[in-house]
């Protein structure tokens, strides 16, 4: 690949009027199409019927539609516009702390008001339920990222917002709870009905679906795995393939982003999946692997088994993951697009142990500026070895990542870490 115009920026922004104005679905694109939902008593495809105690129908019908591009209504684009689009990054002084041939680009997520990539899907979720009349969303949360977003986005259109945070994260990370009620959410710890478990984001689901179908106000929003979430979260991508033109880049040679349900790696990978010399990766934690180590197979999304079943890799819907800091990443499934793409050999899958999440987040911090949340962590963790990898075979490889969430509410894992107490799991 021929270098880029010579250039010391480091920083590629987009004017506003260049935020895309339609989200890229994947549906169109996959080798084969996805194989169907399965209904959790009758184990036969679930229809839109099944789904309406839970989504709006305009999600619905994004969850099922195969058509390639979906517009994005001028509502959420509205909201949107408070900062997207994100600044895409060449990461030149970790390119010269690693003596790497790479060259490196991270998409800055980190700058929107919830400090990651969630508000990109909450912000449309929260509006398509309030256009329907739903005035109140009960969901789930790993490390807090996607509860603080749809805290943020329920309050854009004067919506409750119930969270069910996962007990281990929720005791960890006592800000992200100060957050969400500043917008206007309540939060509590899961599982409601045993005070001494660490929690899962399987049982926290659990926990939001059994409020969500009780009430006829309320309907349940997940932040990752299904298919309308990672439609929601293609404007990275689509803003990054702008981004790396101006910045005089043909393309990308391999994608990387960290993966737990799939939503931030989706959003970024995606819409370079037409392009087959383009590589994809997804970067998880060795303690939750599912995608390294887990079975291809139906299985429920959630603990309790209130869910529809979807064929993705699993660990089993009955695995805890350790306590690690990445919260958002300790999911005993990954969505079904992203399973597919690995299954089929079209996307690879690595893990990563958590002290060298934080070995790489401390470089990063230390040459860049900017303090990663654990999640990121996985991803930089890997732009590294890819940064190598080419150094070694002196190739002039582009790499882009999607720097997720910043690290600014994690110090506590931090603090562990310098002081030499943090834990490898497994």
């Amino acid at each position: 690949m021929a270098a880029p115009a010579d250039t010391t920026d480091t920083r590629f922004s987009l004017p506003q009027s260049a935020l895309p104005t339609a989200w890229f679905n994947v549906a169109p694109h996959l080798a084969s199409p996805l194989d169907p939902p399965l209904h959790p008593g009758t184990r036969e495809p679930v229809g839109p019927d099944d789904l309406a105690p839970l989504f709006a129908q305009e999600l619905i019908g994004q969850e099922m539609s195969a058509d390639p591009w979906i517009d994005i209504p001028g509502e959420v684009l509205d909201v949107l516009r408070l900062w997207r689009p994100t600044p895409l990054v060449r990461a030149r002084r970790l390119e010269a702390a690693l003596g790497t041939t790479a060259r490196i680009y991270f998409k800055d997520e980190s700058v929107s008001p919830a400090g990651s990539h969630k508000p990109n899907s909450a912000v449309p979720q929260a509006f398509y339920n309030a256009k329907e009349g739903i005035t109140r969303l009960t969901t789930e949360t790993g490390a807090g990222q996607w509860g603080t977003a749809l805290s943020f986005a329920a309050a854009q259109y004067d919506l409750e917002c119930a969270v069910y945070m996962v007990r281990k994260s929720f005791e960890q990370k006592p800000y992200r709870k100060v957050i969400m009620e500043t917008w206007g959410g309540t939060v509590v710890p899961s599982p409601i009905d045993d005070p001494g478990h660490p929690g899962s984001l399987g049982a926290a689901i659990s926990d939001a679906v059994r409020d969500a179908v009780g009430r006829d106000d309320t309907h349940y929003a997940l932040g990752s795995v299904l298919n309308h979430v990672l439609l929601h979260q293609t404007v990275i991508g689509l803003e990054a393939q702008q981004q790396l033109a101006s910045a005089g880049e043909t393309r990308p040679d391999v994608v990387i982003a960290p993966c737990g349900g799939g939503s931030n790696l989706g959003g970024v990978a995606l819409p370079f999946l037409p392009d087959p010399s383009v590589r994809l990766l997804a970067a998880e934690p060795a303690s939750c692997p599912t995608l390294t180590q887990g079975r291809y197979e139906y299985d429920f999304g959630d603990t309790a088994g209130f869910t529809p079943l979807m064929n993705m890799y699993t660990l089993g819907h009955d695995f805890v993951p350790p306590g690690i800091h990445a919260g958002g990443l300790r999911y005993h499934g990954d969505s079904p697009i992203i399973s597919k793409l690995v299954h089929e050999g079209r996307m690879e899958a690595v893990a990563h142990r958590q002290r060298a999440v934080f070995e790489a987040n401390v470089l990063f911090a230390r040459v860049e500026g900017k303090l990663p949340a654990p999640e990121a962590g996985h991803g930089i963790a890997s732009v590294i070895q890819e940064a190598h990898d080419a150094t070694a075979k002196n190739e002039e490889r582009v790499i882009l990542f999607n720097y997720c969430g910043h690290g600014l509410l994690d110090l506590a894992a931090y603090q562990e870490y310098l002081a030499g107490d943090l834990v490898d799991e497994p």
